[in-house]
C-alpha cells in the first residue's frame, strides 16, 4: 500500500505518557500513520530568527514526524493573524471577532509557499498527501506548482460558514479557487459539505455532478462527509488503565457522594463556555433542592494565549466562576471548580468514568471528540449521560444524547435536571446506543472511508488545468 502523507499545521510527536497537550485530531493522525506508515509534516511550535527550511526529522511509537521552525514574523501573520484572528472566527460564525488586514493574507500565502518547498522533496511518486484543516487552504495549489502529480486530499475539521458570512472574507472567491488543486475534500458533517457548495454555486458557477464532483470549468475536485472518530477501543482500554482508575478514585472521594458534571475543553470562545457557566448556574438557581448534590468540573487548558480575544475570554470566565461560587458556595461545598490546564488523556479517561454528567455545549464545532471520548470511558454497569449542544458535528452521529440549545441557560439547565433523575435502564439504553456508534465509526473506519476516495482518483486527472505560477 501506498505511503501515507500527513500535512498539518502542527505535528504533536506520540509518546507514552498520553499528554493532554494531544488533542483529538492528533491522535487520530498518529493512529492513520501507524496503519499505513509515511511521515507526518508540519511545523513544530518552535521559532527561529530565519527560516532556512530544515527539517528534523524524529520516530516515536511507530510514526515519523518531519517538523520546520518559523520566523516570528509568520507566526504572527500565518497562525496568529490570518489562521486564529480571520478564519478560525468567521469560519464559526463569529464575523464580529474576524480581522481582515492584508499582512495576514500574505503572511498565511507566504508560509503555504514555505511549506510546498519544504515538504516537496520527502513526497514520493507513489504517495498519497493528506493535507489537514483550515491553516492549508492554498497548500494543494502550491504543491501542484512545484510538479507533484499525486493524489493529494484535504480534510476540513471546523464548520463551513453559510456564503453570506464568507462573503465577507476579502478574496474569499480567490482562497475557495485554490480548494481545486485538491482531488477530494473532506467535511466532518453533510451540513458544512452543502454550504461549501452553496457558495461555490452562487458565487463561482460551479455544477455538482451526480457522483458527488463540484466542477467548474475544467476544474473538478470530489466532495465527501465523512465525519472523524476515535480509537475506541484504545480509550476504553485507557479508562481500565490504573491511573484511571487511581483518578476515578480520586474523584470518587473529592465527591463526598455528590454527582459530577464534567466539562473538557480547549479555552476558546467556540466552545460556548460562558454560555455553560450561566446554564449550571440557571440550574442552582431553579432546582435548589438538587444544587448540593452535584458540582461541575470544567477543565479548560489555554490555547492561542497571544491573541487578545482568547485573553479576554479566559477574564470573563474567571469573572463569571468566582461569581457563581461567590453566590452559591457554602461552608462544606464550592459548585464550580475551575481549571486551567490541560491532562493525560488516561487521567480524563477517569475523569469521564467518575462524572454522573458529561457537558459538551459548543456553540459551533466542526465535529467535537471529548463527546466521543467521554462515551468510550463510560461504566457500562452505570454509565454517564452526555449533554451535547445540537451545533456540534458529533450531533449528528449521537441523537441518543440529550442535544440542547447551548445559547440557552433553561435548556442546559433542564438537561442538567433531566440527566441527575434519568433511571439507569434509560442511561444503559441511551449509552449502548452510543457506545455503538462510536465502536463503528472511529478513527480507522474515518480514515479508510476518505483515503479509499482518494485512492479511488486517477493519479493525473484529465479534467486538471495546468496550474499557473
Amino acid at each position: 500500500m501506498s505511503r501515507l502523507i500527513v500535512i498539518s499545521n502542527r505535528v504533536t510527536a506520540p509518546n507514552g505518557s498520553n499528554s493532554g497537550a494531544q488533542g483529538g485530531l492528533a491522535v487520530a493522525l498518529a493512529a492513520a500513520l501507524r496503519e499505513n506508515g509515511g511521515i507526518w509534516f508540519g511545523w513544530s511550535g518552535e521559532q527561529t530568527d530565519q527560516f532556512t527550511g530544515q527539517i528534523s526529522m524524529q520516530r516515536s511509537e511507530g510514526v515519523t514526524t518531519a517538523t520546520v521552525d518559523l520566523e516570528e514574523q509568520d507566526i504572527d501573520e500565518y497562525y496568529n493573524g490570518y489562521a486564529n484572528r480571520t478564519l478560525w472566527p468567521l469560519f464559526h460564525y463569529r464575523i464580529d471577532l474576524a480581522e481582515y488586514e492584508r499582512g495576514f493574507a500574505g503572511g498565511y500565502q507566504r508560509v503555504n509557499e514555505r511549506f510546498a518547498d519544504t515538504v516537496r522533496p520527502l513526497i514520493e511518486p507513489d504517495d498519497v498527501v493528506w493535507v489537514q484543516d483550515y491553516h492549508m487552504f492554498p497548500l494543494g495549489q502550491e504543491l501542484r506548482r512545484r510538479g507533484c502529480k499525486n493524489r493529494i486530499g484535504f480534510f476540513l475539521h471546523i464548520p463551513w460558514p453559510p456564503r453570506r458570512l464568507l462573503s465577507s472574507l476579502p478574496k474569499a472567491h480567490e482562497l475557495i479557487e485554490t480548494l481545486f488543486a485538491y482531488d477530494v475534500i473532506g467535511f466532518h458533517t453533510q451540513e458544512w459539505m452543502e454550504s461549501f457548495i452553496d457558495f461555490a454555486r452562487a458565487e463561482m458557477e460551479a455544477v455538482v455532478q451526480p457522483d458527488g464532483v463540484l466542477r467548474i470549468g475544467l476544474k473538478s475536485v470530489k466532495l465527501v462527509a465523512c465525519p472523524i472518530g476515535i480509537d475506541a477501543k484504545e480509550f476504553a482500554a485507557l479508562a481500565e488503565s490504573g491511573s484511571a482508575r487511581e483518578t476515578y478514585q480520586q474523584m470518587r472521594t473529592s465527591s463526598v457522594g455528590r454527582s459530577l458534571i464534567v466539562g473538557v475543553d480547549r479555552l476558546d470562545y467556540s466552545k460556548g463556555l460562558e454560555e455553560r457557566f450561566l446554564g449550571y448556574e440557571r440550574f442552582l438557581t431553579t432546582y435548589p433542592e438538587q444544587r448540593k448534590e452535584v458540582y461541575l468540573l470544567q477543565i479548560a487548558p489555554p490555547s492561542r494565549a497571544t491573541v487578545e480575544t482568547y485573553q479576554r475570554i479566559r477574564n470573563t470566565l474567571e469573572g463569571l466562576s468566582g461569581k457563581i461560587n461567590g453566590a452559591h458556595a457554602d461552608l462544606d461545598w464550592v459548585p464550580l471548580r475551575y481549571v486551567n490546564q490541560g491532562y493525560p488523556r488516561d487521567v480524563l479517561a477517569g475523569v469521564y468514568r467518575a462524572a454522573k454528567i458529561g457537558l459538551v455545549t459548543p456553540l459551533r464545532d466542526g465535529m467535537n471528540l471529548v463527546a466521543k471520548e467521554y462515551v468510550a470511558a463510560q461504566d457500562p454497569k452505570d454509565p454517564g449521560v452526555l449533554i451535547l449542544s445540537k451545533f456540534a458535528g458529533a450531533a449528528i452521529q449521537m441523537e441518543q444524547a440529550l442535544l440542547v440549545n447551548p445559547y440557552s441557560a433553561e435548556e442546559v439547565s433542564d438537561a442538567i435536571c433531566q440527566a441527575l433523575n434519568m433511571s439507569l435502564e434509560e442511561r444503559i439504553e441511551r449509552w449502548q446506543a452510543l457506545k455503538a456508534g462510536v465502536d463503528e465509526q472511529d478513527v480507522m473506519w474515518w480514515l479508510k472511508k476518505f483515503t479509499d476516495e482518494l485512492r479511488s482518483v486517477p493519479m493525473e486527472t484529465e479534467t486538471r488545468l495546468p496550474v499557473e505560477a
